[in-house]
């Protein structure tokens, strides 16, 4: 399985956008990537008003499958400002994708990227939904220990889900 993680840039930001919102874009990754926060879909000049901040961003990278642009890893500080809480996020843009272990490689291979370029950082986090059972089954199958469960906080379709946190130590990872 040829899978790697590769910087954005402008020349494929038009490609980007019409696989994840636009024309080529099935939407089915917006029904468990947070959906109780109802973002909408952005137009491409909103997408463009956001697009630079990914552009050779140290914490966002584009997932390349066979060649094939299919998704995206990001990372954030949790504690803002103070910098040692890393948490990090994964989309597969097409469900046709989903179900091929590109979600299990790529967040293998961002936590190897985002412990080496900080060094001294002891732990990266991962927090998903009782909803996401896909995410949930990635994070326990490269090692992420379920770190704990916040019950019934996330509201989606008149229902409360769990938000569920997954996490790994520097010491931990192989």
């Amino acid at each position: 399985m040829d899978i790697t993680l590769e910087p954005f840039s402008q020349e494929i930001m038009r490609h980007v956008y019409d696989i994840e919102y636009g024309t080529l874009a099935d939407r089915t990754w917006m029904a468990f990537n947070g959906p109780y926060f109802r973002d909408p879909i952005p137009t491409w000049e909103a997408f463009q008003q956001k697009a630079y901040k990914l552009i050779d961003s140290v914490h966002h990278r584009l997932i390349y499958y066979n060649h094939r642009i299919v998704g995206e890893v990001s990372a954030h500080w949790a504690d803002g400002s103070l910098q040692h809480w890393l948490e990090i996020g994964i989309v597969i843009y097409q469900k046709s994708d989903w179900g091929k272990g590109i979600a299990t490689t790529s967040v293998k291979l961002w936590i190897a990227e985002l412990f080496s370029q900080h060094a001294a950082l002891p732990h990266i986090g991962l927090t998903t939904w009782s909803g996401n059972a896909g995410m949930m089954r990635v994070s326990e199958k490269i090692g992420l220990l379920h770190e704990g469960t916040i019950r019934q906080v996330r509201y989606w379709q008149d229902t409360y889900y769990d938000s569920v946190k997954y996490g790994i130590l520097r010491t931990e990872f192989t």
